[in-house]
């Protein structure tokens, strides 16, 4: 079994520098910005750039997009500052591979069944809900869930009272979550950060 230090923790969609603050004294390793339109999440590059300048060097700061062009993504990137670049939608591999040389990490957000992380050039995998961001579970407790090889995190409808039976279900590398550690849409809450951590921590003691 994996030692608890090697699970991977995002936290993503966060707005202010106190919810990178609690997310970094918590212990993540990675955090989120979402630029995708629609989403109570949303931020524009220049507060996403100013959030980023608050996070160290180990905690992967990460640029999340749905459905956006190549172009775009790689402008906010830039003007961001971003480290890392989430891409979730239509994307295929040569959208990965046109991102690649920019030296980012690259993740890849899906739905569907995977075989394996990297399938499409990405670092991580990110299985998440059919509606991600909705907050609603979707069945990976199901007894024919088969987990993707490699590097991969699990996402959708996860927070600090389901998470450890989620891990310990899956055995999935790392998870991921937004709406799960919030009080009300789009505004994180401090304590459900810290619980949370600590739950996914504490799964594999």
């Amino acid at each position: 079994m994996t030692d608890v230090s090697d699970v991977f923790i995002k936290i993503c969609g966060l707005r202010t520098g106190r919810d990178i603050e609690t997310a970094v004294e918590a212990g993540a390793d990675a955090v989120g910005f979402v630029f995708a339109p629609g989403s109570p999440r949303t931020v524009d590059a220049a507060t996403a750039r100013a959030l980023a300048a608050l996070v160290p060097d180990e905690v992967l700061t990460v640029g999340v997009f749905r459905g956006q062009s190549v172009e775009e993504v790689r402008r906010f990137a830039e003007e961001s500052g971003v480290r890392g670049v989430q891409l979730h939608g239509e994307e295929g591999p040569e959208d990965f591979a046109a991102l690649r040389a920019e030296g980012r990490t690259l993740l890849r957000a899906t739905a569907e069944h995977v075989r394996r992380c990297g399938e499409y050039g990405e670092d991580l995998l990110l299985l998440d809900a059919p509606d991600p961001g909705s907050g609603k579970p979707w069945n990976w407790g199901a007894a024919d869930f088969t987990a993707p090889e490699g590097h991969w995190l699990l996402a959708g409808g996860l927070n600090p009272g389901n998470v450890g039976q989620a891990l310990a279900a899956t055995g999935a590398w790392g998870v991921d979550v937004s709406s799960g550690v919030e009080r009300e849409r789009g505004v994180k809450s401090p304590e459900l950060i810290r619980a949370f951590i600590e739950a996914a921590r504490g799964t594999r003691r």
